[in-house]
């Protein structure tokens, strides 16, 4: 039976404080304020939050910004994979950022501990940077300006290990799977070709032509990943690629998210081509075990930042309606509605600022612009367990312990 909950709690909003950083240099707080810091245990990776004109860097325990860097126009933030560091894309390409806590293995665990002030670090050229993936012990950089693809020990992002490009410039992605490297081929006008590689160089081990406007990747469980396409998506699956076509002549699944829990990848559902924005209701779940496709209404719409994945490989919809609603993979039953923020509607731009989801492990997070305010949503209780207002308006967000 489905459970309503109304998760928002009377909380006292704390007015979190920031100072500027200089471009290169660290965030916040005095040298002597980061050695009395250095070595303390927090209880997990930092946040970071882009604004207008900063990268706001929030600690895990307080969502309080402990930094401040500087950002000029549109910013993205993707995790890098060490639990430590996030990429920022700028106009010169991957901007490596250090968040001040590392993340030490222990077993099924880790500790993490604060080893001083958050900072830039180098930057990796690309033209048009566009996505990051981490998979398999590997992060994958892909420019869209210029096709080139850099691939980095993702417990130390800082090591480039292999490089090389498509060969045509295009918006696309490239994702390792055990070894062997995914990735889109296309051009500035036209998409529609996923290849598997042996290794970043090797042979090639498959390819399809038959993905129109290809767009996004998500992996899942047992070594898969789904890539899709304007009129469904191809499964990635140990040397083959499989399509899955949607329902409908154009129905595009350019968004996805997936978990290693779940064979099943959430992904997002348009079917109006000719549409300035579409505000789709339907989510698509894509089998990748029995290459299945199902469609699932949750009668508000969403957008592009709003797909995530729980713990156990629910998957979660922020919808327009202000509730995150919690999905079971495999039978497309909405089993949780948590109401965190009031109703909303998405911009016409795709660069402003809107509602988004974060997620690591069991604790989600949701900005709400509008408050200049984040929510933490304890995903076990099903609640809003804080609110906390920030020093700017909320853009992107992402943990640095995400993957």
């Amino acid at each position: 039976m489905t459970r309503w909950r109304q998760g928002r709690l009377a909380l006292a909003v704390l007015v979190a404080g920031s100072v500027l950083a200089a471009c290169g240099e660290s965030g916040s707080g005095s040298p002597e304020e980061a050695d009395e810091h250095e070595g303390r245990e927090v209880s997990g990776p930092r946040l970071v939050v882009t604004t207008e004109d900063e990268v706001l860097v929030l600690e895990r325990d307080s969502l309080e910004s402990v930094a401040a860097l500087p950002a000029e126009g549109f910013t993205r933030v993707n995790a890098a994979g060490d639990g430590q560091h996030v990429f920022v894309s700028t106009e010169d390409g991957f901007r490596l950022l250090d968040t001040g806590v590392e993340a030490e293995a222990h077993g099924d665990h880790a500790h993490h501990r604060v080893t001083g002030d958050p900072s830039y670090g180098e930057t990796y050229d690309a033209d048009e940077p566009g996505h990051v993936t981490v998979s398999d012990g590997r992060t994958v950089l892909f420019g869209d300006g210029d096709g080139s693809i850099r691939v980095l020990d993702s417990e130390d992002p800082t090591k480039v290990l292999e490089t090389s490009e498509t060969p045509e410039p295009h918006h696309g992605v490239a994702v390792n799977l055990g070894g062997d490297l995914m990735h889109t081929e296309g051009t500035a006008d036209s998409r529609s070709t996923v290849v598997l590689r042996e290794g970043i160089d090797g042979s090639e081990l498959a390819r399809t032509d038959d993905c129109p406007g290809v767009h996004g990747e998500a992996t899942a469980a047992d070594g898969r990943a789904v890539v899709g396409c304007e009129d469904g998506v191809v499964v990635v699956d140990h040397g083959t690629i499989t399509k899955i076509s949607s329902p409908d002549a154009y129905g595009r699944i350019g968004n996805q998210a997936g978990s290693p829990a779940s064979p099943v990848v959430l992904g997002d559902y348009k079917v109006d081509a000719d549409a300035e924005l579409e505000r789709p209701e339907r989510i698509s779940l894509i089998d990748t075990e029995s290459r299945k496709l199902r469609l699932v209404d949750l009668g508000a719409s969403y957008t592009f930042r709003s797909l995530g994945r729980g713990p156990a490989g629910e998957a979660l919809v922020l919808g327009t309606d202000g509730a995150l609603h919690v999905i079971d993979p495999g039978t497309g039953k909405v089993t949780d509605r948590i109401v965190v923020i009031d109703p909303w509607k998405e911009p016409l731009d795709w660069q402003r600022p809107r509602p988004t989801l974060a997620v690591d492990g069991d604790t989600a997070w949701v900005t709400e612009p509008g408050a200049s305010t984040v929510h933490e949503i304890d995903l076990a209780a099903g609640r809003v367990a804080r609110s906390v207002e920030l020093p700017g308006v909320p853009n992107e967000i992402v943990s640095a312990g995400a993957h």
